[in-house]
């Protein structure tokens, strides 16, 4: 049986866990953060009493941390089903909307503010949206710290907030976005394995949290994901931007505003939702991703 690390706890082990047991594939838990990490000397074989008899073949998505990763990586050896370039090109939400855009996939228009600026910066940058506008740092999921700004002055002190976290000296990425904001967009999260669309979810909020005028769809903020059936261009718009990032498993967030999809994000980390939310053969698909990395030798 093939076995398979999988650097998170989440729902996302959960429910795989049984589907792709039945497949040939033991997954099993390497926990990545919280705990002391063995880097040198002979307790740093790596993790011994986590790993199954023999170790392990593949791993299933990079770190989150990719410090602690790095150096689990660095003992383990193994190849990834998204590895680490995978998963910083799909963080940086500025440098794949430029990939994306130069190819031609459709994204919503968008600049990015490289900290630290003039006060002004952000407020003539926003010259080129009408208002509201939605401000996002680069790299951070889940909804965290998006905002939206009706009119300079909002804009201005939500940039305040991001220049106090940007003084701090630790905080790697100095960038946000400012991006257009599209009202009444319909939100969706399509799942691209190996090239092939294999599913989507409707991320929408309650009507009591619409009414009281809430408008992130984000799971994690209270949206509930319903499985929908996409239309055939918004399938091969997902497919599109896997491709065009060279991303294996790719969570394709598209917003659709009257007749037209675009490409507002990806996760090269996301969630794996209930199994009959998904086209039919969605593991199956994942288990021959995870086999054909697991083939991979590493360079």
């Amino acid at each position: 049986m093939l076995r398979l690390a999988v650097a998170s706890r989440a729902e996302t082990f959960e429910r795989m866990q049984e589907p792709l047991a039945q497949r040939g594939i033991k997954a099993f838990h390497l926990r990545p953060k919280k705990r002391a990490i063995p880097v040198t000397g002979p307790d740093a074989a790596p993790m011994r009493e986590e790993l199954p008899d023999g170790g392990a073949d593949v791993g299933f998505v990079y770190p989150s941390r990719l410090m602690e990763g790095g150096a689990l990586d660095a003992r383990l050896e193994l190849p990834w089903v998204n590895g680490r370039e995978a998963v910083l090109r799909s963080r940086n939400k500025a440098g794949s909307l430029a990939r994306l855009d130069e190819a031609g996939v459709p994204v919503p228009e968008t600049t990015m503010i490289s900290n630290p600026v003039r006060d002004s910066t952000a407020v003539e940058a926003a010259d080129r949206f009408s208002y509201p506008v939605v401000v996002k740092p680069n790299s951070t999921t889940r909804g965290i710290g998006v905002a939206k700004a009706g009119d300079p002055d909002s804009l201005s002190g939500v940039v305040d907030y991001l220049d106090l976290v940007h003084d701090y000296q630790a905080t790697g990425d100095k960038a946000y976005l400012i991006q257009e904001y599209l009202p009444d967009a319909r939100d969706y999260r399509a799942m691209v394995v190996n090239g092939t669309f294999v599913g989507a979810v409707e991320r929408r909020l309650p009507e009591n949290a619409l009414a009281e005028g809430r408008w992130k769809h984000n799971v994690h903020r209270g949206a509930e994901a319903t499985g929908v059936d996409l239309p055939d261009r918004a399938r091969r718009l997902a497919e599109r931007a896997a491709e065009t990032l060279g991303i294996e498993y790719l969570g394709v967030d598209l917003l659709e505003t009257g007749d037209s999809f675009r490409v507002n994000e990806t996760n090269a980390r996301p969630t794996i939702d209930e199994e009959t939310k998904y086209e039919p053969g969605f593991y199956d698909t994942l288990a021959q991703s995870i086999r054909q990395t697991a083939s991979n030798i590493r360079l």
